[in-house]
């Protein structure tokens, strides 16, 4: 998961360049209570996908701090103030040029018509020398995430080299031509190496965006984000999904309701087996209907559910870790805590803290073993 939330947690402000293999963290937002908000500044060229500028400045402006405050400020960017042409039948006029990147936290670049290989802006996965001198405007140890083909910036200016990525499934070929020196995984809906992320297709958008609020404040006020969307907080499964294939597939029964009966009972040891009986299948059968469906094996599956109930526990109630393991259906502490520190590269009573408080630790909780925790032949 993201090196983003184990810095978060770790209290880094701020870690080297852009171009540092795996930094995480980039720049933290500020803190409620006198600082001023997280500022993200969107980097748009002509033929801007709205719908994509739409998504940043809607995820990021509706996220609010237990207060109400607001925890991010937005600021839209073009390599020169004016209008903006989009990918419709419209315009949008900017009123900031690309200075506001030197000021911004996150950078977000979301795709143009021009990186499909159409219009006078495309250069063949190089940079334009206005392009070039924006970029140059943002200070190390920014974060800095694309949507879509806006990845083919990202690559142009060498931040993804030897680094994991992703952008819009048609694309896939032509990015790996382009940049051979990124690992290009296109089946996922977005990837996060720390400073640099990315995201797929247009409404994956949405997804990354959402991980990122969560990353910086916590599960509560990202899934609080996605209720005031209406979109679900987290998508199961990845890109890999929307691709139209040569030979439609057969009817396939779903496993939802194997999946929301086990997300009613994580505290139990659950089985392949008894998911399988939800749905009258064999367990082969059931193993691979819901990997085609949801993108992971049930384990992986049922692995991410218990952490993300265990970070909902951690953030909203005062129970003993412990307690919190068991109610996740991690069994004990000592379990929860390797699963955590699998998953996000923290401790609980360290994302406890983080996101609640140093007051708000609620017992450390110490029970003995380290098995599995409940895991799906538990």
């Amino acid at each position: 998961m993201a090196m983003m939330c184990k810095d978060r947690a770790m209290g880094v402000r701020e870690r080297g360049g852009r171009g540092d293999e795996g930094g995480g963290g980039g720049r933290v937002p500020a803190v409620p209570g006198g600082a001023p908000p997280h500022r993200v500044a969107v980097l748009v060229r002509d033929g801007m996908l709205p719908i994509e500028v739409g998504i940043v400045h809607r995820i990021f402006g509706e996220a609010r701090s237990a207060a109400g405050e607001r925890l991010y400020e937005l600021v839209t960017c073009a390599l020169e103030p004016g209008e903006v042409r989009t990918d419709a039948d419209f315009t949008v006029n900017v009123a900031h040029g690309p200075e506001a990147l030197a000021e911004a936290g996150t950078v977000v670049v979301p795709a143009s018509g021009t990186d499909y290989g159409r219009g006078e802006g495309w250069c063949a996965g190089r940079l334009g020398p206005e392009l070039t001198a924006a970029l140059g405007r943002i200070r190390p140890g920014t974060r800095i995430a694309s949507i879509c083909t806006g990845a083919f910036v990202l690559a142009a200016a060498g931040l993804l080299d030897g680094r994991r990525a992703t952008t819009h499934w048609r694309s896939a070929d032509a990015f790996r031509q382009l940049f051979p020196a990124v690992e290009l995984d296109p089946d996922v809906l977005y990837t996060d190496q720390g400073e640099v992320l990315t995201a797929a297709g247009v409404a994956s958008g949405i997804d990354l965006c959402l991980h990122m609020v969560r990353c910086d404040h916590g599960a509560a006020v990202a899934n609080d984000v996605a209720r005031r969307t209406v979109v679900p907080p987290h998508r199961e499964g990845g890109q890999a999904q929307y691709i139209r294939r040569p030979v439609p597939e057969p009817q396939l029964s779903s496993t939802g309701v194997a999946r929301a009966w086990a997300l009613e009972h994580l505290d139990r040891p659950l089985t392949l087996r008894d998911l399988a009986a939800r749905e009258a299948m064999s367990v082969r059968t059931f193993t691979r209907r819901f990997r085609e469906e949801v993108g992971v094996s049930p384990l992986q599956w049922l692995t991410r559910q218990r952490i993300e109930r265990a970070r909902q526990l951690l953030e909203e109630t005062e129970l003993a870790v412990d307690r919190v393991a068991d109610e996740a259906g991690f069994g004990t502490a000592a379990s929860l805590r390797m699963h955590l520190q699998a998953a996000l590269g923290v401790s609980p009573r360290a994302y406890r803290s983080t996101f609640r408080g140093p007051g708000s630790e609620g017992g450390s909780g110490s029970g003995p073993g380290s098995g599995d925790g409940g895991g799906l032949m538990a």
